[in-house]
Parts: C-alpha cells; sequence; structure tokens
C-alpha cells in the first residue's frame, strides 16, 4: 500500500518522459525499414522495452546505447520466426500493432503479455487481419490472449470500415497493409491519433488521407536512413497540468510536449474550462509539433461536456480530467467513452469509484460519467486496479485531500512513467 500524501505547491520546468506512441512505432517501422534509424529520447517504460525485446526476439539487429537506440533493418520481409513466445508485459500498442506486422510474416509466432492485457479484446485487430488472409487464434475464439498468428507473405487488400475511432486498429491494418499489393484502406467514424500515417510518409510510403479514411498507395517499401526525435508526451503531461491548475499557488512549465492535433484534447478542455495554460515556443521535431506548455494555478474553473470526436482526443487523459472536473464549478459530463471500459483496467469504473472513495460526488454513465464540482476531497484508501493512469490521478489527488490517499499498487506507473515521482518531487514546494 502506497501512501500519497504530497502537499505544497508545484513550481518550475521538467521535460516529462518522451512520447510513448512514437516510442512504439519508431522500433516498429525501424525494423521493417531497408536503411539504419537513429532514435533519440526513446522512452525507456516497460512497454515501450517490451516492443524493443520483441524485435530483437524477431531477428532485427538493435543496438541499445542508452542514449540513443539504432535500428539496422533489412527490410520488411527480413523478420525471422521467434523461437520464443513474444511477452508483451502490459501493452496493448505493442500486442495489436505487431499483430498486423506479424499477419504479413510467413511463420508462426505466439503473443502474450500479463493478467491485465490478457483480458483486453484482440477481436478488433484479428477481425480486420483474419480478412487480410492471416490466420489468427486465441482464447474464447481469438478474442483474448494469447494469440498466435500464422501470417502470410502477401496478404489481400481490405476497404475497412473500423466501427470504432482507435489508433490501434487502423495502425494494425496499416502495418498488415505493407505486406498486400491490393489497395488498403482504413475508415474511422471520428478521426483516431495519427502517428502512424506521419512516420510511414516519414519513411517513403505512399499514404494518402481523404477525411476518415488512410489509403495506402503504390510504394510501400520502408527505404530510409533517417532520425528520429522522439518528443515528451502529452499523456505524461496531463497530470502535472492538473495537478498545477487545482494547487493553489502552482505555476509550472512543461517542456517539449507533443502538439499533434489528434493529441490536445486535454489542452482544449482545460481551456474550456478557464484553465491558465497556455502554449509557447512551437516548432517541428521528426514531423510532429511541439511546444511548451505552461499553466498556473486556476480557482475559476468551469464545468464542461465531453463527448463525439472530441473523445479520441484525450480518452487516455480522461480520468485526470475527471480529477479536474471535481474543483470546476458545476456538472462536468463525460460521454461516449465507452472505450474506457477495455483499457487497461475498466477506467470508467475504477475512476468513479476511487473519485466517490476519497469524497467526490460522481455519477457512472453507461459510457462515461457525470461529476459534480466545488468538492472538497477527503482522502481514502483506492484501488488501481494495475493501471498507471488511474494510479498518478489519485496520486496527484493528494495534493489537494484532506488526508492520506491511500493507494494499493503504484509499480503500474512504471510502464508508461518510470521517474514519475522523482520529476513529482522535482516540481513541489513544500
Amino acid at each position: 500500500m502506497f501512501r500519497a500524501e504530497f502537499k505544497g505547491t508545484l513550481k518550475g520546468s521538467i521535460r516529462v518522459p518522451s512520447d510513448k506512441s512514437i516510442s512504439h512505432r519508431s522500433i516498429m517501422l525501424g525494423s521493417l525499414n531497408k536503411g539504419t534509424v537513429v532514435v533519440r529520447n526513446f522512452l525507456r517504460s516497460e512497454d515501450c522495452l517490451n516492443t524493443l525485446k520483441a524485435f530483437l526476439e524477431l531477428g532485427v539487429e538493435i543496438e541499445d546505447r542508452k542514449d540513443v537506440i539504432i535500428i539496422k533493418g533489412k527490410g520488411k520481409h527480413s523478420l525471422k520466426e521467434p523461437f520464443n513466445i513474444i511477452d508483451l508485459g502490459n501493452s496493448g500498442t505493442s500486442i495489436r500493432l505487431i499483430s498486423g506486422i506479424l499477419s504479413g510474416q510467413p511463420f508462426y509466432s505466439v503473443l502474450t503479455g500479463d493478467q491485465y492485457l490478457r483480458r483486453r479484446p484482440m477481436d478488433r485487430i484479428a477481425i480486420p487481419l483474419k480478412m487480410m488472409g492471416a490466420e489468427i487464434f486465441g482464447r474464447e475464439g481469438g478474442k483474448y490472449p494469447p494469440l498466435t498468428i500464422l501470417g502470410k507473405r502477401k496478404l489481400k487488400g481490405i476497404d475497412y470500415k473500423s466501427p470504432k475511432a482507435s489508433a490501434q486498429v487502423k495502425s494494425a491494418v496499416l502495418l498488415a497493409g505493407l505486406f498486400s499489393d491490393e489497395p488498403v484502406s482504413v475508415t474511422e467514424p471520428a478521426k483516431s491519433r495519427d502517428h502512424t500515417e506521419r512516420m510511414l510518409r516519414a519513411f517513403g510510403v505512399d499514404v494518402e488521407i481523404k477525411g476518415l479514411t488512410v489509403c495506402l498507395g503504390k510504394n510501400r517499401n520502408l527505404e530510409k536512413d533517417i532520425e528520429i526525435d522522439v518528443p515528451a508526451d502529452i499523456s505524461s503531461a496531463a497530470f502535472f497540468l492538473v495537478g498545477a491548475a487545482i494547487t493553489p499557488g502552482s505555476e509550472i512549465v512543461l517542456k517539449d510536449v507533443i502538439l499533434n492535433p489528434t493529441r490536445t484534447g486535454i489542452l482544449d478542455v482545460m481551456k474550456r474550462m478557464k484553465a491558465n495554460v497556455k502554449v509557447e515556443n512551437i516548432k517541428s521535431v521528426s514531423g510532429e509539433e511541439v511546444g511548451d506548455i505552461s499553466v498556473s494555478y486556476s480557482p475559476n474553473l468551469k464545468a464542461t461536456e465531453i463527448k463525439g470526436e472530441e473523445i479520441p482526443r484525450l480518452i487516455d487523459e480522461i480520468p485526470i480530467i475527471a480529477l479536474l472536473a471535481t474543483q470546476a464549478e458545476g456538472e462536468t459530463i463525460i460521454k461516449d467513452a465507452q472505450e474506457l471500459r477495455v483499457k487497461e483496467s475498466d477506467r470508467i469504473k475504477s475512476t468513479v469509484e476511487n473519485l466517490r472513495a476519497i469524497g467526490a460526488e460522481v455519477e457512472e454513465l453507461p459510457d462515461g460519467m457525470i461529476i459534480r464540482g466545488k468538492t472538497s476531497l477527503r482522502g481514502g484508501m483506492v484501488q488501481s486496479y494495475g493501471d498507471h493512469r488511474i494510479a498518478m490521478t489519485f496520486t496527484i489527488a493528494s495534493l489537494i485531500s484532506e488526508e492520506v490517499i491511500e493507494i494499493d499498487d503504484v509499480d503500474c506507473i512504471k510502464t508508461s512513467y518510470p521517474r514519475f515521482f522523482e520529476d513529482f518531487k522535482h516540481l513541489l514546494i513544500e
């Protein structure tokens, strides 16, 4: 049991860890590339290191110099059949995207993960990948890991209409599409994060975007020597953005944060809620917009409604946004977020239950929640359910709770933010 009893104000500046999504993709696409890829500021979290280990198992030459990763790829058909079962730990991104790549490999592979990953649904990627010609087996008819994949060197084309706005589903299909000579496209009901499309283009792959549809063009080979400088992760920055906004006297700057428009929903929501937040020093780094985000204590927060096409742009930040909403005037309504039910935990349930446990007034909805604002948080015992974002959210909540918040498990934070507590203490002035 971890006792979260952080009191004081947040002051100063830090660079939060590098972006998890881009770190994963840099290893994956670098491994399919014919040429040398240099990755700087790679996120050395458990999830991303599991992706790196997976491609070592697949025979890719990767040199880890700690400060830089060097990938010497030999092309998309150079992967080798793994000798071992590939264990991806807690990483849903890893297992879903790698499944797309392995669908185009003419060999046998098995993917598994920890107890939490083995509960996460995989049929959302298995269905289109099977339509493209891969054979995929798993628990409960292929719904849950471990997954067995029997790939093919050449896959069929597909015009896939995804029922969900999911970057992982879209990416799995696009990565499998690299191994097809036929038309491949994915259409979503709303735009999800687009890091895969951007990075494929950087490697020379033809990618065309038509509204909510992404199509692969004629050239599907990755053949470039390239350097990737991974920016700071806005999903990790979100915890301190909210922490500073709700804690009297706080004023911080978070440096070099990714500002990809498919990821900045939290900034739009905070501004709409009258938080004192602004973005400065905007520049382009490795095809992504990056900038510094400053935020200070915001005593006049207002409730808002979050729904529809905005949800994919902040899906990972909803637990910490819910904490922000407890300090806003009025009722904040979050809808259309049923995808939270199948994250590392059921994040609707875990957020609502834990907020109630520390004194907040929250109503659970099938696809979201209603948070009543201007609530005094008293503290208490909460469960992280092995979910890093839940654990970090309720650690931040201790800044404004009347008493200690006890969290059953915070080791899960290492999956995305290994130095979370060091950064927290660096900013905290007691």
